[in-house]
């Protein structure tokens, strides 16, 4: 304003002495020569106003669009978080990064905790904080560019902020606030959904599992029990029958001995107390190994197998390799048909070679596909049709995971399935090291 009214002046008096009569001199003799001064000053009055009023807004559009920006980047970062405790300390670090600020503190009255950053920290009131939260009020002290802020969801306070160093608008920190809520309650919620999925799961495996008690538990037990109620009921018993009988109860003891072993061995693997020995090994001798393990399992079954011989040595434990085809085998041999033939082939994939065992019977569908390595699971429409426990194909991924080798299924409703396995190839292992 002063400005501008100096500069009027100027002009005023350099256009009286150049322009108007007598020239060369100051002197103002024609009346209208006070009107062009008057005019003067009023137009340059009201342009500096305006144009001060136009830089004032222009600047405030430009912190408004710089205050917008660091709220998406801070907005951005809080997405980012799924879990409650890493959200609560990574807040102040993200309140400093995004807005420049001198120094910040989340305080969360549920664990009476304060959660900082930057190096400012300790000079925030705790005492205020708490009472920005039971006040449910904003406190602004902008000269010392100190603000504590209620953390709301809806008109609930859930906790409070201590900002300080830098200067923000009273609209920023409402904001703040807001997303700050927002972002604890998202967390929250991912997190209880997650224990909710969590117990879900749960459940679905304490199902599976009292299913396969019930089932393939009680099978063994109830033709025990039928065995030795008769050999008791009769005083004389035909020692032909007699044996018969024993011989149910001896096959039935080992099913449920290999029943226990399977869960043993799986504890074991999922502890990491099964020790492995690696060598070079070809793959040849880990399919023929398999196979005289599972000769008494297939019986007549036809078993075709297609195995290249220039294939290259793997790096493994032959018997763990081996234990784990023979459940591939063992579970294509259960759920095929008699008559239908398994295929094991054998092929370089990369820097592993893959192990298949192919069966023409009734398919895995989609759903199941991504569950049947789980433990205790066995396909919905073959659960009371074949004897099993749903134990071989987890241990069977547990030992390919044990070799840094993958298993995986590809399946055909009515077409058959085909397991894969694959072990590191021998001479790339001994490379990487």
């Amino acid at each position: 304003m002063a400005v501008s009214v100096c500069m009027s002046l100027v002009a005023m008096l350099t256009f009286n002495y150049f322009f108007l009569p007598p020239i060369g001199t100051f002197t103002i003799s024609d009346p209208q020569n006070w009107v062009a001064l008057g005019a003067f000053l009023l137009t340059s009055t009201v342009g500096s106003q305006l144009s001060a009023r136009i830089r004032k807004e222009a600047d405030e559009a430009h912190d408004r669009r710089r205050e917008i920006e660091r709220l998406y980047k801070f907005s951005q970062k809080l997405l980012g978080e799924g879990n409650v405790i890493q959200l609560m300390n990574a807040i102040p670090d993200y309140i400093v990064e995004s807005f420049e600020v001198g120094a910040a503190e989340l305080f969360l009255p549920q664990k009476d905790k304060f959660y900082r950053s930057g190096y400012g920290a300790s000079h925030l009131d705790e005492g205020r904080m708490k009472t920005a939260y039971l006040r449910d009020e904003l406190s602004v002290e902008a000269q010392e560019g100190l603000y504590f802020i209620p953390v709301r969801l809806g008109v609930r306070p859930i906790a409070s902020l201590g900002i300080s160093g830098s200067r923000l608008s009273r609209q920023t920190l409402e904001a703040v606030g807001t997303l700050v809520a927002i972002a604890i309650e998202r967390a929250r919620a991912v997190e209880q959904l997650g224990q909710t999925e969590a117990e879900r799961q749960g459940e679905r495996l304490k199902s599976a599992l009292l299913d396969s008690v019930t089932h393939d538990f009680r099978t063994p037990l109830t033709s025990m029990k039928a065995a030795v109620t008769s050999l008791l009921a009769e005083r004389k018993t035909d020692p032909a029958q007699a044996r018969e009988l024993l011989t149910i109860i001896n096959e039935e003891c080992d099913r449920l001995n290999h029943l226990v072993e399977e869960a043993a061995e799986m504890a074991r693997l999922e502890a990491g107390e099964v020790e492995l020995r690696f060598i070079p090994v070809p793959v040849g001798e880990i399919i023929q190994a398999a196979l005289a393990q599972s000769k008494s399992t297939l019986a007549a079954r036809t078993v075709q197998v297609h195995v290249n011989e220039d294939l290259p040595r793997v790096q493994a434990d032959p018997e763990r390799a081996k234990d784990a085809l023979v459940k591939l085998i063992d579970n294509a041999d259960l759920y095929s048909p008699k008559e239908e033939p398994i295929t094991i082939s054998a092929e370089l994939t990369g820097d592993c070679v893959m192990v298949s065992v192919a069966d023409r019977g009734p398919g895995i569908d989609d759903f199941e596909q991504a569950m049947i390595f789980d433990k205790f699971y066995r396909g919905k429409d073959q659960r009371y049709l074949v004897r099993g426990t749903g134990m071989g194909l987890p241990i069977a991924k547990a030992i390919v995971a044990a070799h840094k080798g993958t298993i995986g299924v590809t399946s055909q409703l009515g077409h058959g399935s085909v397991f894969s396995l694959t072990l590191p190839v021998a001479a790339k292992v001994e490379e990487a090291r």
